[in-house]
């Protein structure tokens, strides 16, 4: 199931709308807030889909009966353009565990390229909700290779992609090769360039929250 914010109007559309624009994006703080922002925005979406218990909670003046998370998911995030995203899951989920996956493209010769992870740090997954975020879903191969590594590796109760803009040809791609994930995403797109940017997206999310990377 694909979930998609802006078939809605809400503030995402507003967040979203910051960080696509060219003359506002190039403040990196709020660039960075507004990464966090529809983090936290997100996740409160994702937490509809949650399951909730009873509990008596006492007040100052008596006993309320509230409906609260029967468990906290586990956030994993690709770096680095997904950790102000992903601290705004975090923001919401206050007691997750966390886990960091970095993953790169490697260029050949003819122009096409290849995904490599290069570095994971994870905690145990058996028989948890997982939230994998990446700001940025283009063409979906880095969260198809981190997503079925997991899953392989796992026994992952529930798992949610989480991406702030998306591609179709990316949205596809998730959907063919991880049909178990639930897919939210901020807004979606329809052009993907042959070196898999997103049209038209909002440049190099990396970039713009930390400055440009040599290589």
């Amino acid at each position: 199931m694909i979930h998609i914010l802006t078939k809605q109007n809400s503030i995402a559309n507003h967040f979203i709308s910051e960080l696509r624009h060219i003359e506002i994006q190039k403040d990196r703080l709020r660039f960075r807030r507004n990464l966090e922002r529809l983090g936290e925005v997100i996740a409160y979406e994702i937490s509809k889909t949650f399951t909730y218990a009873p509990q008596e909670i006492e007040t100052p003046l008596g006993i309320s009966e509230m409906h609260t998370m029967t468990e906290q998911p586990v956030l994993i995030t690709l770096i680095r353009a997904g950790l102000p995203f992903h601290q705004g899951f975090l923001n919401v989920f206050d007691q997750a565990d966390s886990g960091f996956i970095a993953a790169y493209r490697h260029t050949k010769k003819s122009g096409e390229f290849e995904i490599h992870r290069k570095y994971e740090n994870t905690p145990d997954l058996d028989g948890k909700v997982v939230i994998v975020s990446d700001p940025m879903l283009a063409s979906g191969k880095s969260l198809v290779l981190c997503c079925r590594e997991l899953l392989s590796t796992y026994n992952i109760k529930e798992l949610h992609i989480a991406a702030i803009i998306a591609s179709q040809e990316g949205l596809q791609h998730i959907r063919a090769f991880v049909p178990e994930a639930q897919i939210w995403v901020g807004d979606v797109d329809n052009e993907l360039t042959s070196k898999s940017y997103i049209v038209p997206g909002l440049g190099d999310a990396g970039d713009l929250a930390y400055g440009a990377k040599e290589h």
